[in-house]
């Protein structure tokens, strides 16, 4: 899977499988344009990036989304997909970068944090991660599908949870009583 040229940028250090920086551990988090995801961005960033001293900060972040590709999200063959698929590219490649846009955001104060927009089903894609960053944990957030819904769909988090080579925390937004 390769990275999409021009959107790997670093706060603090540079992106790809350099050695952590100050010989601090990795952390990678998946994000996507779910308030979950955010939701455990957020999570993770107060317990582990509270502190605005970086010498207090013993993770490097590394935030990591997912574009699927276009072929894989249209799903179309034929006569005609040809002509379609740019623009289904370029349609992808704003919202991977709107997600960045907003980890940036949400991470201001973490000395070192790096964000990268990956190709390719996230479930890979993390796990991927994990392995060239050599991160010690992964962070992903919980949609809350039921048993159903995870089957059709697939479990982000429970197939990291299998096949991550590293611990997986699994953050649920916590549902509202009324």
């Amino acid at each position: 899977m390769a990275a999409e040229a021009g959107a790997t940028a670093a706060a603090g250090g540079e992106g790809g499988a350099a050695a952590p920086a100050g010989g601090k551990m990795t952390m990678v988090v998946g994000v996507d344009e779910s308030e979950h995801s955010y939701y455990a961005l957020q999570w993770t960033l107060r317990h582990f990036f509270a502190s605005p001293d970086p010498a207090l900060q013993q993770y490097r972040l590394v935030v990591v989304t997912a574009k699927p590709t276009a072929a894989s999200a249209v799903g179309l063959a034929g006569p005609g997909a040809a002509d379609v698929l740019p623009f289904v590219e370029a349609d992808l490649k704003r919202s991977a970068m709107r997600v960045i846009d907003k980890a940036k955001e949400l991470c201001a104060q973490v000395s070192h944090a790096v964000f990268e927009v990956m190709e390719g089903d996230a479930r890979n894609v993390l796990c991927e991660a994990v392995e060239r960053h050599h991160a010690e944990m992964l962070v992903v957030g919980n949609h809350g599908y039921g048993a159903i819904k995870r089957a059709v769909l697939g479990s982000v988090s429970d197939y990291c949870s299998h096949h991550a080579h590293c611990t997986v925390m699994i953050v649920k937004k916590p549902k509202h009583k009324h």
